[in-house]
């Protein structure tokens, strides 16, 4: 009997990772624009210093996001879709470089790409905290992020944790998800302010 309840309940917990897995298709695959509000958490490697940020997210399908940052400090991040745009407003100064260099296997391919199984391999995860996790691994060597992993609450985007190459943690928790929204195109065109410095990279 005992071995039966192990049984049914590893059984029940492998369903639960699949369905994991096919929220992550299921959202790449039908959800084509969104946005939400999130908060930031950041640790470093020996797990001892915190640094919180918050924002809101936009993205459409293929290849234009926008972050936002708003506390600490303001940033902004749009990519329209051949270029990405980093704006920090403090400095009054802003970067850009191709959307092939800079996307790849990362967070924002993950969430506004088109090609989510070329570039990662899945693989369920434990259910932690309420949420089904699914690890997205990098295809590409050279990649920056050690491990990616996006927690979904039944089909719906809530969570994703990273870890970088330098062993840093980077938690974002997302909050008042709306899926396939209306967004207009002004919101992933960057127009530099004046005064400011662009670096072309």
């Amino acid at each position: 009997m005992k071995n039966l309840l192990l049984s049914l309940t590893l059984l029940v917990a492998s369903v639960a990772h699949a369905d994991a897995v096919d929220a992550l298709r299921d959202f790449a695959k039908d959800v084509k624009s969104g946005k939400a509000n999130f908060t930031q958490t950041v640790t470093s490697p020996d797990g001892k210093r915190k640094k919180v940020s918050s924002g809101s997210f936009e993205f459409e399908r293929p290849n234009r996001f926008r972050f936002a940052y708003a506390k600490p400090f303001e940033q902004t991040i749009v990519a329209d879709g051949q270029k990405v745009w980093i704006y920090d407003a403090d400095l009054n100064q802003a970067s850009s470089r191709k959307l092939a260099d800079a996307l790849g296997a990362t967070p924002a391919a993950l969430l506004a790409g088109t090609n989510l199984e070329r570039d990662f391999t899945l693989k369920a995860q434990p259910t932690d905290a309420g949420l089904d996790w699914v690890q997205a691994v990098p295809k590409q060597a050279e990649s920056t992020i050690q491990s990616l992993k996006l927690g979904f609450k039944g089909k719906e985007l809530a969570a994703m944790e990273i870890v970088d190459g330098f062993g840093q943690r980077s938690r974002l928790d997302f909050s008042a998800v709306q899926a396939n929204v209306p967004l207009t195109a002004e919101r992933f065109q960057f127009k530099l302010p004046a005064g400011a410095d662009l670096i072309e990279q």
